[in-house]
């Protein structure tokens, strides 16, 4: 679990994903719950702001981290189809980079409608894992490992979907936008490494980092829509 948080606290601190996340906190409201909540960053940020901010993550670890590192959030260890909210509780609803690890991800965003009071707003967040885009000296090969470690993913190209899943369960004004996350430097090696990339192909693009040469392209959806009725 060590290095899962790592990761995610490498990822939630670089400038782009910051100013990513503040772009997803607009229009929801006063009450919301996000799901995959992780370490609580996001909750921990929206209650800074005075909304009544809940997270919710099916790792009771992670539940644990968040609960400590942001105690002015409400937490909650449930299953993303199983919401521990009444009908109508919330006015927004969070979820980043989750959809993409569940098996089910319609019954979700089934949940989000759910609990969402009308006129609510949902926002759906993450990336399409068969578009990372890094340069390499062997492009089949990189080619190989990205599209495998996409298919180690429940839902790897979920993503794509986000539109058309919140048209389905009743949701209006339907946007999507996408975002690019980009690496320079030798923060995203261990991101790398879990591609499987090793050997000479790690050792390339280890060797680029310290060059400054090294280039890594992730774009991010951002689906919203409003819960009609």
């Amino acid at each position: 679990m060590s290095k899962l948080l790592s990761a995610l606290d490498a990822f939630d601190d670089r400038p782009q994903a910051r100013e990513l996340r503040e772009r997803t906190y607009a229009g929801l409201g006063d009450s919301v719950v996000d799901v995959g909540c992780g370490s609580g960053r996001a909750v921990g940020e929206l209650a800074a702001r005075g909304k009544k901010a809940i997270g919710v993550d099916l790792d009771p670890a992670m539940i644990e981290v968040a609960t400590e590192r942001w105690p002015a959030g409400e937490f909650h260890v449930a299953e993303a189809s199983a919401l521990p909210l009444e009908d109508g509780s919330v006015t927004g609803y969070r979820a980043d980079k989750i959809l993409h690890s569940l098996t089910e991800p319609e019954a979700a965003v089934t949940e989000a409608r759910r609990v969402l009071a009308g006129k609510g707003r949902a926002v759906l967040i993450g990336q399409d894992w068969d578009t990372f885009v890094l340069d390499s000296d062997d492009p089949e090969l990189t080619r190989r490992l990205v599209h495998a470690r996409a298919d180690g993913v429940p839902n790897p190209r979920v993503a794509r979907r986000y539109r058309n899943l919140l048209l389905d369960n009743g949701f209006v004004d339907v946007t999507v936008e996408v975002h690019t996350i980009v690496w320079t430097d030798d923060a995203c090696l261990p991101t790398l490494a879990a591609m499987g990339g090793e050997g000479a192909w790690l050792d390339e693009q280890a060797a680029r980092a310290r060059d400054d040469r090294l280039f890594l392209a992730v774009p991010i959806f951002v689906a919203s829509g409003t819960r009609a009725g």
